[in-house]
């Protein structure tokens, strides 16, 4: 039987959760997650829990933030003064999209001030273990979805871009 290997296009169903077992994404309901093995395009620890998986294969990773979206860093969190906003008012939670160098860039806001507001640019899942299960739905050797244009290789972006 064939087994996951670099380059190949691989459809993965998943379930990831967190230690406590909250789940904070699932492709229930939807199509597989399709991607290129080796391409990036996933976080590594996702990557290489596919290799060598054959088809119909499911396991479950347990992945630590250097496998996933790193640590929290501190120097993530920036203050901005309220002018920037002109008039916009903000609140605790809230997120915003800031334009940078690399393109939009998602921002929580962590304090509110008269003439300033901080910004966490960490990823929401920076610093946690994560829980995956997964189950390789198919391998190809080239992709079989069509892509939905936000740069995921999902065909419901609503869901997994969202």
């Amino acid at each position: 039987m064939a087994k996951v290997k670099n380059g190949d296009y691989v459809q993965v169903h998943y379930t990831g959760a967190l230690e406590n077992g909250d789940v904070f994404d699932s492709s229930d309901g939807r199509g597989p997650l399709e991607f290129q093995a080796g391409g990036g395009m996933v976080i590594p620890g996702f990557n290489d829990a596919v290799m060598d998986m054959e088809i119909h294969e499911e396991k479950q990773v347990v992945l630590n933030p250097d496998q996933a979206y790193g640590e929290r860093r501190d120097d993530m969190e920036r203050e901005f003064s309220t002018e920037m906003l002109g008039g916009q008012k903000v609140e605790v939670g809230q997120m915003l999209q800031f334009s940078s160098p690399r393109g939009p860039m998602p921002g929580q806001v962590l304090e509110v001030t008269e003439d300033k507001f901080k910004v966490d640019f960490n990823h929401p899942l920076a610093g946690k273990t994560l829980v995956f299960t997964i189950k390789l739905a198919g391998i190809s050797d080239q992709p079989t979805q069509q892509a939905c244009g936000c740069g995921c290789s999902s065909t419901d972006c609503g869901t997994s871009c969202g």
